[in-house]
């Protein structure tokens, strides 16, 4: 790339600055208009005057304000001395034919300035030709000659913009035909790449352009795409950073907007917008600190912006009542204050995650707490970045978090991780005292778990037990480690002290399958059937596809019945679909107590046919209903002696006495109906 070109792309982006709107991608209406010529490395004009129109129409363009030049004169082809090589001695006017635009470039420089008009006597230093300029933007050997013009339409000006010299234009964004820019592809499959190109100024307005109409309808994965072309056409732009972060916020990728961001206020530290932007993601990261200077810093360039002044304000006040509260133990208010935090804008910060999952953990909220703490490992790497230097009660906020994560994952009986995670937090905090009581605590919990679980399976039942109570010491509120000593106090056929430690770890882990399943056996062995129904029906619908515990609860079933003297003689537990070939097995079979559910059935009805496996299914996961099924092609007289003349038909009986009956029921229709009837005569 040519020294020329590299001035009109740094150009080029200049030229986008923030429109004022926050959080929305830099851009400016006409933002290229003042680049110059889009074939000369022409300096872009700073001041705006009047100047003369084009062959084909009159407008009005910037002309610039050249107070160092020799005599105060303008001229529509001067350079500055650091963007032009040094005029050759031997070079001369080549003609006087009109200046060729090549490109995308719908902006030029202007022909003339003010009331003064340049002419090729007019005396310049440094300062080029104003006649046939090669289309790469080049200043020729003097031997050389004029690379061959390249077979473009050539299209008339509108006379709408102000051209130069001529008003022919090649290529222009003007022609009727659109340019094949619009599609991403032409980013990757262009026959010239942008920076050689002589539109390069053009092709950086367009990919900027279109960047901003993915962002404006939220694609911002399409918008990036461009964003990051933009970059790689002039990395040195603070507008081409900017908006590239404004993608990256969209996307959730916080830790690379952090980064661009940043790279954003280094490339311009004048920039409002760019310290407005990167305070906008410190306050989610939970940095208040950094949000607050670099919000000053905006503020004192005149881009503050009071809504976000008063999210800082209200997730540093909720946070700070998160951790008071945290140091006395009220983990109620913690989550409360946490969370207030978090919505008030700290919505990605580690740290406050953090706080909401211990006090999760605290509150027996264990599900929640390992649902927070997965979230909080989500966070696209923005640990380093966003904890370095944090404290939270004199503990370094990254010891902290994988202090945390110990806690969790020991609660959950991960051991093994647990150790590691606190290990880790010792390493990055060394000196304070409550990350080393954690640690400790932490392996002495662990060791206990261990040496339970040797026990157990050396069949010491008693000592096994002792050694989950060493460990519970330590850690009181471990659902595992009391579910493992209702194992221990279950083989010792201790069955109380097993329901209380069934009941300890349930109301730690309300969800804990493994105690609700000891606990529902130990209620069987102290024949307390109601309770045993209840924990089994829980089962149930936790484990629909459980036999055993299908069975099980069938036979706690029959046990509570016997105890309310009902009549249990004849029920067995079901599972398979008993097939009805007369009457007589019929009547026997809805005489007995409990519910009976008949199916009438064909093999050659379609409906049959698909309902049928959906039945098998609903045996299975009622055990205590009687299912029978009767076919009416090869058992006619007990479908006539039912009354049956539409297939399917269910009838069901409770206690010999029919309580319902369906005529071709939806497959919902009949699971309802069959697991309310199992229900109600529990």
């Amino acid at each position: 790339m040519s020294e020329a070109d590299r001035v009109r792309l740094r150009a080029a982006a200049l030229a986008l600055q923030d429109d004022g709107v926050r959080d929305k991608p830099d851009a400016k209406a006409n933002v290229f208009a003042d680049l110059g010529s889009p074939v000369s490395p022409l300096r872009p004009r700073a001041s705006v005057a009047t100047s003369s129109s084009s062959s084909s129409g009159s407008a009005k363009s910037p002309v610039p304000s050249n107070a160092g030049m020799a005599g105060g004169r303008r001229h529509s082809g001067e350079l500055l001395a650091d963007c032009n090589p040094p005029r050759m001695t031997g070079h001369r006017r080549c003609g006087s034919g009109p200046l060729i635009f090549s490109g995308g470039s719908s902006g030029g420089s202007g022909g003339g300035g003010g009331d003064r008009v340049s002419t090729a006597s007019s005396p310049m230093l440094n300062a080029l030709p104003a006649g046939n300029i090669c289309p790469s933007g080049r200043v020729p050997a003097a031997a050389a000659a004029p690379p061959p013009p390249r077979s473009r339409p050539d299209v008339l000006g509108s006379g709408s913009g102000h051209y130069g010299h001529g008003s022919i234009m090649r290529g222009s964004g003007m022609a009727p035909a659109r340019s094949s820019i619009d599609s991403p592809s032409f980013l990757g499959n262009s026959s010239r790449s942008p920076a050689s190109s002589p539109a390069s100024g053009g092709s950086l307005q367009e990919v900027t352009r279109l960047g901003n109409e993915w962002y404006k309808k939220g694609k911002y994965a399409d918008a990036l795409r461009y964003y990051e072309r933009a970059v790689s056409l002039c990395p040195e732009s603070a507008a081409c950073r900017g908006n590239r972060a404004a993608a990256l916020i969209g996307l959730g990728r916080l830790a690379d907007a952090l980064r661009e961001c940043e790279e954003a206020v280094r490339l311009d530290p004048a920039s409002g917008r760019a310290h407005g932007r990167l305070a906008g993601v410190c306050l989610r990261l939970g940095m208040i600190d950094k949000a607050r200077r670099n919000f000053t810093q905006a503020g004192h360039l005149l881009q503050s912006d009071p809504a976000e002044w008063q999210k800082l304000q209200e997730v540093e006040m909720h946070m700070g009542r998160s951790t008071d509260a945290r140091k006395i133990g009220d983990w109620k208010s913690a989550l409360r204050e946490a969370d207030a935090a978090i919505a008030a804008g700290a919505d990605s910060s580690q740290l406050l995650l953090a706080l909401r999952s211990e006090a999760l953990l605290r509150l027996h909220k264990l599900e929640e707490a390992e649902s927070t703490l997965a979230s909080l490992l989500k966070l696209d790497g923005t640990l380093p970045s966003s904890l370095t230097g944090l404290k939270l009660s004199g503990m370094l906020a990254e010891s902290y978090v994988y202090i945390v994560r110990a806690q969790v994952d020991m609660a959950l009986g991960r051991f093994d991780i647990a150790v590691a995670a606190a290990e880790k937090a010792r390493d990055l905090d060394p000196g304070n005292a409550e990350v080393g009581m954690i640690l400790n605590n932490v392996r002495l919990v662990a060791k206990a778990r261990a040496q339970g679980n040797d026990l157990f399976k050396a069949a010491k039942f008693s000592d096994a037990s002792i050694a989950y109570g060493e460990g519970l010491k330590y850690d009181p509120s471990n659902s595992v480690l009391h579910c493992n000593r209702a194992a221990c106090w279950s083989k010792l056929e201790k069955w109380e002290k097993a329901v209380d430690d069934c009941n300890e770890a349930l109301r730690i882990q309300p969800n804990y399958t493994k105690a609700l399943l000891r606990r529902a056996a130990s209620y069987a062995k102290l024949e307390r059937w109601a309770d045993c129904v209840r924990d089994y029906e829980v089962l149930r619908k936790e484990l629909p596809s459980d036999k055993e515990v299908a069975e099980a609860l069938f036979h706690a079933q029959i046990a509570l019945k016997a105890t309310r003297g009902e009549d249990v003689s004849n029920m067995k537990f079901g599972g398979e679909v008993e097939i009805v070939t007369n009457v007589e097995q019929l009547r026997a079979a809805i005489g007995s107590p409990g519910v009976s559910v008949v199916y009438f059935m064909s093999a050659m009805n379609q409906q049959c046919t698909l309902i049928t496996p959906s039945v098998n299914t609903l045996c299975t996961e009622c055990p205590s209903v009687n299912f029978l099924k009767v076919n009416v092609d090869s058992s006619p007289l007990v479908a006539k002696a039912e009354n049956v003349r539409i297939v399917p038909t269910f009838k069901i009986y409770k206690d010999r006495v029919k309580v319902k009956e369906m005529i071709c029921p939806t497959l919902h229709v009949l699971r309802y109906t069959v697991r309310h009837y199992s229900v109600s005569s529990s």
